[in-house]
């Protein structure tokens, strides 16, 4: 016949280190408490004990009696019983360890960011040059994302597609951190070119949101393809577009040239069309002056295009109230043998 083998972990000694206390989460910490009190009944019987004992004349010889350390056993029952009491405490207050395991599931979105690194995302209207400033809050933009696939394009008077959607999130940072202002060539504003690159990386995507960033400084110049009709062909394809329009108007100063004169440059923006890219693929403009103003957006960005990320937690927990009980029967098993022994002295009963 087929039996359940002995489980006899419980006579581990372990039980009762402080480690193993500590890892457990007390469903009755009450009895835990109750625990102080029970040193404190027997010392009180003790003293009770001592007290109306004098009141006892009993006499069955004279002469001195000298002390021995056997006296001290018959207190051993006492402490047996105390220590099943507290015992029972500890199973009262039952232990219990908790395994819990959290389970994160979002349905992402796929992003794309579309960077201009044309000459002119050189100045230093931005602290130090207005590309560097956009890659600062672009990395910001990456590090706050569970769950989205994320490419990057950029774009001068050509575009390329620097990193395709991805979940590899440390593989788009450094990515990002590598694009520079000569990573292109031709210099110029292809915005048209950058767009149907993006489109391209977006348009078979099943996400239930395909979202495209671009941030540029300038009209467009060079390239191809118009960009009004790369923002309608985006709105065929469900792709919304955001256009982050970077830069101050009016002259900027730059360091001075190796002759020491100083150097200024007249820049200005052309909103128009960047807001008219946004709005044909149901998207926002942003205007962005400064540095902060940047990071303001992009904050604005994650909040509106924000994967909705659902928790689940699993919980399992376990008692290890009859490890104690068990002891405490083992004990209580044990006073009731020494009661009735030697180890008890009659006359204290």
């Amino acid at each position: 016949m087929w039996q359940i083998p002995a489980d006899f972990s419980w006579l581990n000694l372990s039980w009762f280190s402080w480690h193993t206390w500590q890892s457990f989460d007390w469903a009755n910490q009450g009895f835990l408490y109750a625990l102080l009190s029970v040193p404190l009944l027997f010392l009180l019987r003790w003293l009770l004990h001592l007290r109306f004992r004098k009141k006892f004349d009993v006499a069955l010889f004279e002469g001195n009696a000298t002390w021995h350390w056997s006296s001290m056993l018959r207190y051993l029952p006492d402490v047996v019983f105390s220590l099943f009491f507290m015992l029972v405490l500890v199973a009262l207050a039952r232990p219990q360890k908790t395994d819990e395991t959290v389970e994160l599931s979002a349905e992402g979105i796929d992003i794309v960011l579309v960077m201009d690194v044309s000459g002119s995302m050189e100045l230093t209207d931005f602290q130090p040059n207005r590309l560097e400033a956009a890659k600062k809050v672009a990395l910001q933009f990456v590090n706050g994302r569970v769950q989205d696939r994320i490419g990057v394009v950029v774009f001068a008077a050509q575009a390329y597609s620097l990193v395709p959607l991805t979940t590899d999130y440390e593989l788009v940072r450094e990515s990002i951190k590598s694009i520079s202002l000569n990573m292109v060539p031709e210099d110029g504003t292809a915005i048209g070119s950058a767009l149907a690159v993006a489109i391209n990386r977006l348009r078979e995507s099943t996400a239930k949101s395909k979202v495209c960033i671009l941030i540029s400084d300038g009209e467009n110049t060079a390239g191809s393809l118009d960009p009004e009709l790369a923002a309608q062909l985006a709105h065929a394809f469900q792709l919304k577009l955001y256009t982050i329009g970077i830069g101050k108007e009016g002259t900027i100063q730059l360091p001075a040239d190796s002759m020491g004169h100083p150097v200024t440059v007249q820049t200005g923006l052309e909103e128009k069309t960047l807001r008219d890219l946004a709005s044909l693929a149901e998207g926002q403009f942003f205007r962005a002056q400064d540095a902060g103003a940047l990071s303001q957006i992009f904050q604005r960005i994650d909040k509106l295009e924000k994967s909705e990320v659902k928790e689940t937690r699993y919980r399992d927990t376990k008692d290890y109230y009859q490890v104690y009980l068990r002891w405490a029967i083992l004990l209580f098993l044990l006073w009731l043998l020494l009661k009735n022994t030697f180890f008890t002295n009659a006359l204290e009963d």
